[in-house]
């Protein structure tokens, strides 16, 4: 038996296995599953041991470790290697190949905020201000994602230092204290773990956008479907959008490097997810 696994911690919430298993099922792979292991630190070495051992053919690695397993591995693909993130593990020619299908799958996922027809969306006569929250590992391949040229990004986060390591890796980009926002913005981008649970709240004052259509609130997560963050937004009257297709698109990505079989993102799948 082939053996996937996604690891992360928290990991209950995520629904790779979901999307994988059906993808396999789907293309006849009835020699392979996916699973989700929850680990700590110190058992990211082990992980890397199981692949090197072919007990495991592939890993997704999700919070909060996409940077952290960088040290374990043998090479990096050249969009980790600008982002300092990993994504995905794979085994070629007794190399452990850190890939990073973040960045892809959320670039993929920009043709859906701003649709072909918005022919003036990405014109550099008026750039777009985006306002990023958070800094951990997926943090930087949303940033490398928007054509530089053509955003001016915002970004805070509650640990300013993780923040500023980050515009040393992007220097255009404009780091604010936690709390502060940019006057005027175009997109709000989600990319921290608040909200995963029901109870939690970013802390931060959007009430100026009251009914404002022309403001999207992007969230990464996407189970559960709606976080506070979204339904505020929502509330207010903006547009929202989940992490759901990015992660679908990260997905096929990363089966595709595993399987050499580029799977589908049909109804069927989506279905799936919006149980």
């Amino acid at each position: 038996m082939k053996k996937y696994l996604v690891i992360g911690n928290p990991i209950e919430h995520s629904l790779s296995p979901m999307i994988h298993n059906y993808w396999m099922k789907k293309y006849n792979l009835i020699d392979s599953i996916y699973e989700k292991r929850k680990v700590e630190e110190k058992n990211l070495k082990d992980i890397i041991n199981e692949i090197r051992e072919e007990n495991l053919v592939g890993v997704n690695v999700t919070v909060p470790f996409k940077k952290l397993i960088i040290p374990f591995l043998d090479e990096l693909d050249s969009t980790a290697q600008e982002t300092k993130s990993v994504n995905t593990l794979v085994k070629i020619k007794n190399k452990i190949i850190g890939y990073n299908t973040d960045k892809p799958g959320f670039a993929l996922t920009i043709n859906d905020l701003y649709p072909a027809k918005d022919v003036k969306a990405f014109n550099p006569i008026k750039k777009k201000t985006i306002f990023i929250l958070g800094a951990g590992g997926v943090t930087a391949s949303i940033i490398s994602a928007f054509k530089q040229d053509l955003v001016k990004i915002f970004l805070s986060n509650r640990t300013k230092e993780k923040a500023n390591e980050l515009k040393n890796i992007f220097p255009n980009i404009e780091v604010l204290d936690w709390g502060q926002r940019p006057q005027n913005f175009d997109v709000v981008v989600n990319t921290t773990s608040i909200g995963l649970k029901q109870n939690q709240r970013i802390d931060l004052d959007f009430s100026d956008c009251d009914k404002d259509k022309n403001k999207l609130f992007y969230d990464l997560i996407y189970n559960p479907r709606e976080t506070n963050f979204l339904k505020e937004a929502r509330l207010r009257g903006n547009q929202i959008k989940n992490g759901q297709k990015m992660f679908l698109n990260q997905a096929m990505y990363a089966f595709k490097l595993w399987t050499n079989i580029e799977p589908e993102i049909d109804i069927e799948i989506v279905k799936l997810l919006d149980k």
